[in-house]
């Protein structure tokens, strides 16, 4: 006990002692649910059998059940068109205003705070935003989008089935636009401004600039960027309850928001935790990609 003491007073225990109690809490709140929901997956779970932790063993049976529903592949196609096209709405909307606002005018920094507002909104807040914005009827797009001669009636964004989808989608963007632009800003401001500088007095124009310099330059940042957006994207769930509610007929229904819906409106258990499982295999694998793109970062 002495020791320990010690060891307390001279810093390195308090260390220990802080990193312990942050992997105690990790692995009561996240990590034995983990646990809990995997198992889960290849269990039978009903009502009755939902408080007990032996269950009558599925094996595989639950993930066979899930690739055959007939939701299944739609559910899949709309799940790669939202993570596909929020991130690349995102990243590519949220470079150009990093690129922007990089040029130091007066007054980019006060503008450039009034777009965090979308970042710590609540989802639920901007689905019921984008919900009203996105009205078939009295919808604020619907009368932008006819006064510019776009569209001649009204597009039911929410209830066509051919557009339900991406109502999600541009309500995904503005949500995570100001994300991806405040960790590209950060990215852009790293560049030594002398590479500029060089390049310019070699007679390189602004997008040969950009090409050979910012591009390069922010190839880790980009990478972690496009890693954290895409788990991001896939744990997004505020939205669709708000919005669409996964209708017309499942057409704007992914998977995180089915996951859900076999859990709490169907209360299959299993089938639940076994889509949140494949999910997490795509997590892990946008992580892999993530620790791997800021791994030389951290070592230099």
């Amino acid at each position: 006990m002495r020791r320990f003491l010690a060891s307390l007073r001279d810093g390195v225990g308090f260390d220990i002692l802080l990193v312990g109690a942050a992997m105690v809490f990790l692995l009561a709140m996240a990590g034995l649910p983990l646990i809990y929901n995997v198992l889960m997956s290849f269990q039978q779970v009903d009502m009755f059998t939902l408080g007990s932790l032996i269950r009558p063993w599925a094996g595989f049976q639950n993930y066979i059940d899930v690739v055959r529903a007939p939701e299944f592949w739609m559910v899949t196609r709309n799940t790669i068109i939202f993570v596909f096209f929020s991130m690349a709405g995102q990243f590519v909307i949220g470079f150009a205003l990093a690129l922007f606002f990089a040029q130091n005018f007066p007054g980019a920094s006060t503008i450039r705070g009034l777009f965090l507002v979308s970042w710590v909104m609540p989802g639920l807040v901007v689905g019921a935003i984008w919900s009203w914005i996105l009205a078939g009827d009295f919808g604020v797009l619907n009368t932008i989008l006819k006064s510019l001669g776009i569209i001649q009636s009204n597009v039911f964004w929410k209830s066509d089935p051919s557009f339900s989808i991406w109502a999600v989608v541009i309500a995904n963007i503005w949500l995570g636009l100001a994300f991806n632009m405040l960790l590209l800003s950060v990215g852009l401001a790293a560049i030594p401004r002398d590479l500029y500088e060089a390049a310019e007095l070699d007679g390189a124009n602004a997008f040969q600039r950009f090409l050979t310099i910012t591009l390069p330059m922010m190839r880790s940042t980009i990478g972690a960027v496009l890693s954290l957006g895409l788990i991001g994207t896939l744990q997004q769930f505020d939205l669709f309850p708000a919005i669409t509610e996964g209708g017309p007929a499942n057409t704007s229904t992914v998977a995180q928001y089915w996951s859900w819906q076999m859990s709490f409106q169907l209360y299959d258990f299993a089938k639940g935790a076994t889509i949140s499982v494949m999910m997490l295999v795509l997590v892990l694998i946008a992580s892999i990609i993530y620790v791997r793109s800021t791994r030389h970062e951290v070592r230099g």
